[in-house]
């Protein structure tokens, strides 16, 4: 281990839809969050890990700040809120498609990562969608704004700036040894990814109110012996019967849209052939029972 060798946890936090997701997935060139437009799509704290010959970064990619009063939404910011508290420090992100009123509408965000009292780095996502004179003040403004160690203009969907960000947070975390191995990029199980990408295909591929009252489980995951596909069977929970006449589709059409998808980013993720088998259950008004919460999300 090189001399000053420096190891921390940085937590990622932003208003819902910011690009936190995709910034994670871009540094660690590999897809380990899952991205959909649709805001509040991160549930949980996500890690991602970052090392090179000088620093790892533990990065937590957490859920979206926002107001609500759902118990699925307030279990979401408290673990947002939690990862800040425990980080060493905190990575900020904003988006820069609404200059005028940005810090306005980051009011809530600014407020509970200030009160963290960790060292504060601002990414201001999406520059390349605005015109260039909007970034000095908006990088004016946000300066201003809290005791930010750094403000730095990045797009998380090209890459433009996110080395940069990372030069200014490894400066942000204390000297110690590495905690995981330099070539491993998450702490997250495979049965955890492979929930999460086929909620994202759910999410991506029906609209209105069923995306927010998904929820997925594996429920057998057996691995392919001697090259063979590796059989997963999951259960996609809905809180209505309307919704789950959605997510299976006119003589099971969507059912097939949404395995499929996730069947292919699952292969890819695992490097293995996966036979993949869904179910629909209805689990009525499970996002506001704390007991179903626990037994849905853990």
């Amino acid at each position: 281990m090189k001399e000053g060798f420096r190891c921390g946890v940085v937590a990622i936090a932003g208003r819902p839809n910011v690009g936190k997701s995709t910034f994670l997935n871009q540094l660690m060139g590999s897809k380990i969050a899952i991205v959909t437009p649709k805001p509040q799509t991160t549930r949980d704290r996500i890690l991602g890990i970052w090392s090179d010959e000088e620093a790892q970064i533990l990065f937590h990619d957490t859920p979206g700040i926002h107001q609500s009063e759902r118990p699925l939404n307030r279990r979401m910011i408290a673990t947002a809120l939690d990862a800040c508290n425990d980080a060493d420090a905190i990575l900020m992100m904003t988006d820069a498609k609404r200059p005028i009123a940005a810090t306005r509408d980051d009011a809530q965000v600014l407020e509970r990562v200030v009160a963290a009292n960790k060292p504060l780095v601002l990414a201001i996502n999406k520059v390349d969608l605005i015109d260039k004179p909007l970034l000095l003040p908006l990088i004016m403004a946000y300066s201003k704004a809290a005791p930010f160690k750094a403000v730095v203009p990045i797009s998380s969907k090209t890459g433009s700036g996110v080395q940069a960000v990372v030069k200014e947070l490894v400066g942000c975390i204390p000297e110690g040894a590495p905690l995981y191995p330099e070539d491993e990029i998450s702490d997250r199980p495979m049965r955890f990814l492979a929930a999460e990408i086929i909620r994202e295909k759910v999410t991506l591929f029906t609209h209105q109110e069923v995306p927010y009252s998904t929820a997925v489980t594996i429920d057998s995951w057996v691995d392919g012996a001697k090259g063979g596909a590796t059989k997963i069977t999951a259960t996609i929970h809905v809180e209505r019967d309307s919704q789950k006449a959605i997510v299976i589709g006119k003589a099971g059409a969507m059912l097939k849209r949404i395995g499929t998808a996730a069947r292919q980013d699952i292969e890819q993720m695992s490097e293995s052939r996966v036979m993949l088998t869904l179910n629909v259950a209805t689990r009525e008004n499970w996002t506001e029972s704390d007991r179903e919460l626990d037994r849905l999300l853990g």
